[in-house]
Formats: C-alpha cells, sequence, structure tokens
C-alpha cells in the first residue's frame, strides 16, 4: 500500500507544485500556478465534459449489458459454459488490438458502413464526428468489460437464496416483478462496485482512445486520462499533467463518496 498507492498520490501531488519537463534536474517549484492555469484551460475544461459523458454512458451500459448477461447465464441453458466463456473473451483480449479490429469495423468503408448502405441507411462519419467517435468508445470499452461485469453480477446472483425467490413465486410475482423487487435491490452492493469501476476505467482511459481515436476529431474523445498523457510526454509539461492527473482523481473520488453516501442511505 505504501510503495504502490500512498508513495504515487504523495508523489503526483508534489510534482503537480512544479514546472518540470520530465528531463531536467531541477524541478523549478510553482506552488498553484499550475492549478489557477488549470482553472482556466479550455482544453482540460473539454476533457472534463467527454469524459463525464463518456464515464456515464459506460456505467449505465455496464450495468444494463451486465446484468442482463448475467440474468441469462444464471438459467440452466444449454452449453451455459460455453457462453460464460464467450463472455469473458473480450476482457482478456489486448485492448490495443481489440480497438484496431473497431477502428476496421468502423472505418469509412468497413463493414458497419458496408452493411448499412446495402440497406439504404447511409454510411456515417463514426470515427470523423465528435459525437459519433464518443458513442463508438462507449460502446467499446462497454463490449471490453462486459465479461467482467457478467461475472460478478453472476457470483452475486448465486449467493441469493433460492427460498426469497419461491416465496415470490408462491405470492404470485411475475419474472418482472422478481427481478425489479428482489434481484436488482439485492445486487445494489454489486451495482455500486461496477458503477465505480466503470467511473475510474473512463477516467484512466488511454489505450482504447489512443488506438481508435487518438482523442480526436476535434478533442472529441479527449478523456483525462488521454490528456494527461499527451500534456506529459507529448508536450512535456509534466508539473502540468500531473495537475491534471490530480483533478481527476480528485473528481472520481468526489463522485465514488456520493455514490457511497447515497447507497448507504438507500440501503439504511
Amino acid at each position: 500500500m505504501g510503495l504502490f498507492v500512498v508513495y504515487p498520490l504523495v508523489a503526483t501531488g508534489l510534482l503537480s507544485l512544479t514546472d518540470w519537463d520530465g528531463i531536467s534536474p531541477d524541478k523549478p517549484f510553482v506552488g498553484l500556478d499550475n492549478y489557477r492555469k488549470l482553472a482556466g484551460d479550455a482544453d482540460f475544461r473539454n476533457s472534463m465534459v467527454v469524459t463525464l459523458l463518456y464515464g456515464v454512458g459506460v456505467s449505465v451500459l455496464s450495468v444494463v449489458t451486465g446484468l442482463g448477461a448475467a440474468a441469462l447465464l444464471n438459467k440452466a441453458i444449454r452449453g451455459r459454459a460455453v457462453y460464460r466463456t464467450a463472455f469473458f473473451l473480450p476482457v482478456v483480449t489486448s485492448s490495443i488490438a481489440a480497438a484496431a479490429v473497431w477502428k476496421y469495423l468502423f472505418g469509412a468503408s468497413g463493414p458497419v458502413n458496408a452493411g448499412l448502405s446495402a440497406v439504404g441507411l447511409g454510411a456515417p462519419n463514426w470515427l470523423g464526428d465528435p459525437h459519433l467517435a464518443l458513442l463508438c468508445l462507449t460502446l467499446l470499452t462497454v463490449w471490453k468489460q462486459l465479461g467482467l461485469n457478467t461475472v460478478l453480477y453472476l457470483t452475486a446472483m448465486q449467493t441469493i437464496p433460492t427460498s426469497v425467490y419461491e416465496a415470490a413465486a408462491l405470492d404470485g410475482a411475475g419474472p418482472f416483478q422478481t427481478m425489479r423487487r428482489i434481484t436488482f435491490p439485492l445486487l445494489a452492493p454489486m451495482t455500486f462496485f461496477v458503477v465505480v469501476q466503470a467511473l475510474v476505467a473512463t477516467f484512466q482511459g488511454f489505450d482504447l482512445v489512443y488506438q481508435l481515436t487518438s482523442g480526436g476529431p476535434l478533442g472529441g474523445t479527449e478523456v483525462v486520462g488521454f490528456l494527461v498523457y499527451r500534456t506529459a510526454f507529448v508536450t512535456g509539461q509534466f508539473g502540468y499533467g500531473a495537475t491534471i492527473a490530480y483533478a481527476g482523481f480528485a473528481l472520481v473520488f468526489g463522485l465514488t463518496w456520493v455514490q457511497w453516501r447515497l447507497g448507504g442511505r438507500a440501503e439504511a
């Protein structure tokens, strides 16, 4: 904990108070100048908006798809083990390779546009439009994490006593009522975990963004994690990059704390 959590947090915080270029042995101390610069940085504001939209989209879709897939795989269906393996394959697939395939699929002359053109629906510029590019990035991230979210929900579902469902069936509850009033409330702690890890993944996102869009077009997919990379490793502003990273950490921490508080009140 000290080596991999506490020290990096403290070191990054101290680095954010300097104007270090990543090469020079000297790290000029600038105090809170980086934070004052951050308050008026248009690129940072754009990155925060993009990251929040990205995070909300990934969080909602992760809960919906993970819970839906887990509900299907929790039933006694033929070949269930094969389906579980297939759902988990994207998780262990290289992120760069997965993003490269999606970049090909949604390219201007890729299979997706070819299929849409064949049925007369036109050929959108998926990766050339900021909004469509963010949508593609969101779907790619949800697909990449689907297997993990499914396993998490599946594990949580199997801890719910069958007697609860039997009592609900005796009371005349249908599948929708059972899911709404029993399964989903009892899965609230796991849903909280899925949402938090989705938010953390979106704020730290880099590899999928780098391969799919490189933060473009027009900054439409430049999430905080990619902005930190561009600021520190491309422009050589390591001190300012650390400031952006700290701001992103503070926001994720704040959102997680609010969710934790709201979840505790709802459970009470």
